[in-house]
């Protein structure tokens, strides 16, 4: 830890937030009240006191928002060439790593997760304008061959106004693999961080009008769901929305946006399996599966939260993974701890709620089952790494996503019967599979109906591996090249000579 870092920490540690935090919305280029001149609090899960507050911003503010955007397009960033985008994100993403302390405890402040992973995402968010900085003058369109007498050829123009709906468990994550691409592409942005972690989102403005990003290009509009995420996805100035979070809410904004012809990208829940054959490395697959639950405090779209074993190896791969979760000490984002909370006291409840139904429908509780607090202070938003087993497959805890540290088991009988099981929910958003037969796993990955699979290493991949999902997973992609599609309109342009 650097010196830089270490005071900030301890500023957090002994003062409960950190000064300077941003309080207003982000807008046109300049910080402003909500119109309504109220505030919101932000709680520290880590402790269940608020640190901070933001602008409470409501319609009138999407308002402005979408105008300031749609004025940017019609300014100096329409003209911008593509390769001086390209200059600008690589200097946002400088500017992100010269700043990754702040925005690192800032996070781990308002998410609760722990420091290590808020620098993860952090860092995570530096590469994705780096990734994207290199695609601006590389996304390209094309010839179409149609003989002498004419020529015809493709062009990508910026869709126009993005929202961003950014999730509170992920925030500088998810924001910028969504904002990157959009910036490369030519568009514009309103974004609305969830009302539980909106400071990220703000202290990125400052950051993009320093790399020279135009007045409006970049809109941070905070407030709750009801009051600006409602607005905003039925707004009719925005021309393209990327939700992040429940199905419920995600079938809510696709309604909303039906009524505008607005496109929607869709990251919504999962129920993702881990496959364990019997040919596995135990210890890899042991690491992998703690790292996919217990990251985040399980609290993870993409967590891996299904092991799914063959029935040969059960008995021992349970025990050992239960003794490693036994161990595991949790504690403050900011201390050292091997898991932090959860996020409210609402999440909390959830979870307690899915796995007492399931112990009180014959779950063998394995290891956890408990809400707990930070043993330093007393205080926060804790659940116990949870293990259930004897779990059958139309079981609740099974087919429904806690968004916890829970993991459930099912015992498969073959490789095949572990496929079905995999298959067995509404959900199809990642698959994980640990087996040292390399052709069987790809196999087995071609079965799997899922938008991304990991072959022995759970999160494989990066900015450059597209991501989503199928069915109540949703739809659409982040991350990689194809995201770039999102933001842009195909024209074709044809000709007699």
């Amino acid at each position: 830890m650097t010196p830089a870092l270490a005071t900030m920490v301890a500023e957090a540690r002994s003062t409960g937030t950190l000064s300077g935090l941003p309080d207003r919305h982000w807008i046109n280029g300049t910080r402003c009240p909500s119109g309504s001149n109220r505030l919101m609090e932000t709680v520290d899960p880590g402790t269940g006191k608020a640190f901070a507050q933001v602008a409470a911003g409501n319609a009138a503010d999407v308002d402005f928002a979408v105008s300031s955007a749609h004025k940017a397009l019609d300014g100096p960033w329409r003209t911008m060439v593509p390769a001086e985008r390209g200059r600008l994100l690589a200097r946002a993403a400088a500017l992100i790593r010269a700043n990754a302390d702040r925005l690192a405890v800032a996070e781990a402040l308002d998410s609760g997760k722990r420091l290590v992973e808020a620098q993860g995402d952090v860092g995570g968010a530096a590469r994705a304008f780096e990734y994207y900085a290199g695609a601006c003058d590389k996304f390209q369109g094309s010839a179409i061959p149609l003989g002498p007498d004419y020529i015809s050829y493709t062009t990508h123009e910026p869709i126009g106004v993005a929202a961003q709906i950014v999730p509170w468990n992920y925030p500088i994550s998810t924001l910028a693999r969504g904002l990157a691409p959009a910036l490369a592409a030519g568009c514009a942005v309103v974004a609305k961080p969830a009302d539980q972690t909106p400071l990220t989102a703000l202290m990125m403005g400052e950051l993009l009008a320093q790399a020279g990003l135009p007045a409006g290009a970049y809109n941070v509009v905070t407030g709750t769901g009801v009051e600006v995420g409602a607005p905003l996805a039925a707004h009719p100035g925005i021309d393209h929305i990327t939700f992040t979070g429940s199905v419920a809410t995600g079938i809510h904004v696709m309604q909303s946006a039906a009524a505008n012809v607005t496109r929607v990208i869709l990251e919504l829940g999962g129920k993702s399996p881990i496959l364990v054959l019997a040919d596995a490395d135990i210890d890899a697959a042991i690491e992998g599966t703690l790292g996919a639950i217990f990251e985040n405090a399980g609290q993870i779209c993409s967590a891996g939260s299904r092991l799914i074993v063959e029935r040969s190896i059960h008995a021992t791969f349970v025990e050992k993974l239960v003794k490693r979760a036994n161990d595991f000490h949790l504690g403050h984002g900011l201390g050292s701890a091997d898991m932090g909370p959860v996020n409210s006291a609402a999440q909390l409840d959830r979870i307690a709620g899915y796995v007492e139904r399931a112990i009180s429908r014959g779950a063998k509780l394995l290891c956890g089952g408990k809400r707990t607090v930070d043993p330093e202070t007393g205080l926060g938003w804790f659940y116990q790494p949870t293990v259930l087993d004897n779990l059958p497959a139309d079981d609740e805890a099974v087919q429904q996503e806690i968004f916890g540290p829970v993991l459930v088991v099912q015992v498969a009988d073959s490789a095949e019967h572990a496929v079905a099981l995999a298959n067995g929910t509404d959900y199809a958003l990642v698959a994980g599979i640990y087996t040292r037969d390399f052709a069987k796993a790809h196999r087995i990955a071609a079965r799997l109906d899922a938008g991304q699979v990991y072959i022995n290493e759970f999160f494989a991949g990066g900015i450059e591996t597209p991501f989503g999902g199928n069915r109540r997973s949703g739809f659409g992609r982040a991350k990689g090249f194809d995201a770039l599609t999102s933001y842009s309109k195909l024209k074709c342009i044809t000709a007699r000579l």
